[in-house]
C-alpha cells in the first residue's frame, strides 16, 4: 500500500477533477501557495502518482526608455521624419533625439550625408524596427538589438503545469482518506489518550528532512577568529590600532629607505593630511643618513621630515607593532594583529587591494631565531597544517629573514608569509636592547586553503550558496 501525506492526498483529490493544470491555479483551489504544491507533486511523482512539467516562457519588458519610445516612436523614426529635402545637417541638431538617432540613421544606411546636406535613402524606412519594438519575438535579430541598446530587457517566466497519471487517477477515484492528521501530539492529547483514535500523520524515516540554513557567522571571520584564538592560547596580547597611519611608523621607523619602491605611489595609498612627528624621531633619521650610534652605515642620502610626516594606508599591521615597541621597549613582550592592509595592487584572483594581514612580535632577553621557528612551526600545526619548512628571504628590516611554506596535498608546497629577527637599525632608535622576533602572515592565503576556494574575491562576495554550503569550521587539533 502506497503510503501518502495528507496533501499528497489532497492534491490528487483535487487533480480527480482538475485533470491537468498550472501550480497557481491549484494552489488558489486548496489554498496554498504555488511552491508548497509543487513540493507535494514531486513527492506524488516519486510514488508514480502525479506529474510535473517545467515549462519556461520568454517575455520581453520595456524599460523607461522603451515606454517613451513605444509612445513617440524609436529616436531614428522621429529624426527621419525631418529629413525633408534640402535638410542641413544643423537642422537636425535642434532636435533631442539627434545624438542618438542621427547615429542609428547612419549605422543603419537610412541616410546619406554630403557635406552639411543630409538625405533619406531610396526607399528607406524604419517600419520593420518599429513593429519589433511593439511585438518583439525571441528569433527576430531587430528585438535583440533592441535588448542591446537597452530598450527592452529579456525576462524568463517558469511555470509548473500538474497532471495526476492513471494510477493516481485511480487511487483518487477509489478514495482517499482525507481527514485532518495530526502532525505533533500535545501534552492534553497524551494525557487524556485521545492520541490512541486520532489520524496521526506517517512519516517515511527513510527520507532525507529539509536542509535547514541557520544563521552563522562569515567563514572567514571564523578562520580569523580562530587565528586569534590560538595566538590568545599561546600568550599574546592582542594590538589594535587606526588604519591611517603615518608614514614615520608605517616606513621610515622599520628602516626602509624614503626611495624604497614599497614607498611609491602605485604600491601606497598617500592621503593628503600629515601628523608631527614624535619625540625622538632624530634617532631614527640618524639611522637612515648615517646609521647612528650603531655599527651601521645607515641608507645614506638625504632623509625629509615633510615625507615622513605624510599619512597613508597602511600596508602592514607591523605598524602596529613598532608602535607598540617603542611604548614598551622592556621585556618580555608578546604581542599580535589582525587587520586590514591597503596596497595599491591589480585585482585578480589572487590579488586584492585591500586584504588582511595577522603581525606577531616576541621580545624577551635570551629568544633565538630558532624560538621564532618553532611559534611558526606550532601556530602552522594547530591551523591544520602538518608539514611546514622555512627557507631563507630578505625583508628591509628583519635580518636573518625567512619565508614559510605549508604543504597541500595535491597543490605542493605554498608561502604563506615573511618573518625574522628585527634589524639593529629598528630596534636600537626605540631603545630596545634585546632581540625582536616578528613575522606578518596572510590571512586570506590561509582562508584560500581551507576553505578550497581559487578565486580570493570569493571572500568577500555576498554569495548565498557559498554561505550556505561552507560548514561551520572547528577548532582543528594540532601543535607541536
Amino acid at each position: 500500500m502506497v503510503e501518502l501525506t495528507q496533501n499528497e492526498k489532497r492534491l490528487l483529490a483535487t487533480l480527480e477533477k482538475e485533470q491537468k493544470a498550472d501550480a497557481e491555479h491549484l494552489a488558489s483551489v486548496m489554498g496554498a501557495t504555488p511552491e508548497a504544491v509543487v513540493q507535494w507533486a514531486h513527492l506524488a511523482g516519486d510514488k508514480g502518482l502525479a506529474g510535473v512539467e517545467r515549462i519556461v516562457e520568454k517575455t520581453f519588458v520595456y524599460t523607461d526608455e522603451g515606454k517613451a519610445y513605444l509612445k513617440n516612436g524609436l529616436p531614428e523614426t522621429q529624426l527621419l521624419r525631418f529629413v525633408l529635402p534640402g535638410t542641413q545637417l544643423v537642422d537636425l541638431q535642434k532636435h533631442d533625439v539627434f545624438k542618438i538617432g542621427f547615429g542609428q540613421l547612419r549605422k543603419k544606411g537610412l541616410v546619406n550625408v554630403e557635406g552639411t546636406s543630409v538625405t533619406k535613402t531610396p526607399g528607406t524606412s524604419t517600419d520593420a524596427d518599429e513593429a519589433a519594438l511593439k511585438n518583439p519575438s525571441a528569433s527576430d535579430p531587430k528585438t535583440k538589438d533592441l535588448i542591446k541598446r537597452g530598450i527592452l530587457q529579456e525576462s524568463e517566466t517558469v511555470r509548473y503545469v500538474i497532471s495526476a497519471t492513471p494510477e493516481g487517477l485511480r487511487l483518487a477515484v477509489k478514495g482517499l482518506d482525507l481527514r485532518e492528521e495530526t502532525g505533533t501530539l500535545t501534552r492534553e492529547q497524551i494525557i487524556s489518550g485521545a492520541w490512541k483514535t486520532a489520524n496521526l500523520r506517517r512519516y517515511d524515516v527513510s527520507k532525507l528532512p529539509k536542509k535547514a540554513y541557520p544563521g552563522k557567522i562569515h567563514p572567514y571571520q571564523r578562520i580569523i577568529g580562530e587565528m586569534r584564538e590560538i595566538l590568545l592560547e599561546m600568550g599574546f596580547t592582542e594590538l589594535y590600532g587606526d588604519i591611517v597611519q603615518q608614514s614615520f611608523w608605517n616606513f621610515d621607523a622599520l628602516f626602509q629607505p624614503q626611495d624604497h619602491p614599497a614607498r611609491e605611489m602605485q604600491d601606497t595609498f598617500y592621503l593628503k593630511e600629515t601628523l608631527p612627528l614624535p619625540e625622538g624621531y632624530e634617532k631614527v633619521k640618524a639611522m637612515h643618513i648615517s646609521g647612528g650610534d650603531t655599527s651601521s652605515t645607515g641608507w645614506g642620502g638625504v632623509w625629509k621630515e615633510e615625507k615622513a610626516e605624510q599619512c597613508v594606508l597602511r600596508t602592514h599591521t607591523t605598524s602596529l607593532s613598532i608602535q607598540y615597541l617603542a611604548q614598551h621597549p622592556n621585556p618580555p613582550v608578546k604581542a599580535f594583529a589582525v587587520g586590514r592592509v591597503y596596497r595599491r595592487e591589480t585585482i585578480d584572483t589572487t590579488h586584492l587591494a585591500e586584504f588582511e594581514q595577522l603581525e606577531g612580535i616576541v621580545m624577551d632577553e635570551n629568544v633565538t631565531f630558532g624560538n621564532l621557528l618553532g611559534i611558526l612551526r606550532e601556530f602552522y600545526n594547530r591551523m591544520g597544517f602538518e608539514s611546514v619548512r622555512f627557507k631563507p628571504s630578505f625583508y628591509p628590516y628583519t635580518e636573518p629573514s625567512l619565508d614559510a611554506e605549508v604543504y597541500v596535498d595535491g597543490i605542493g608546497w605554498i608561502e604563506m608569509g615573511g618573518a625574522g629577527v628585527f634589524r639593529e637599525e629598528v630596534t636600537a632608535p626605540l631603545g630596545i636592547k634585546y632581540p625582536v622576533l616578528a613575522w606578518g602572515l596572510g590571512v586570506s592565503r590561509i582562508a584560500m586553503l581551507r576553505l578550497g576556494l581559487k578565486d580570493l574575491r570569493l571572500l568577500h562576495k555576498s554569495d548565498v550558496a557559498f554561505l550556505r554550503e561552507t560548514p561551520s569550521l572547528r577548532p582543528t587539533k594540532g601543535g607541536i
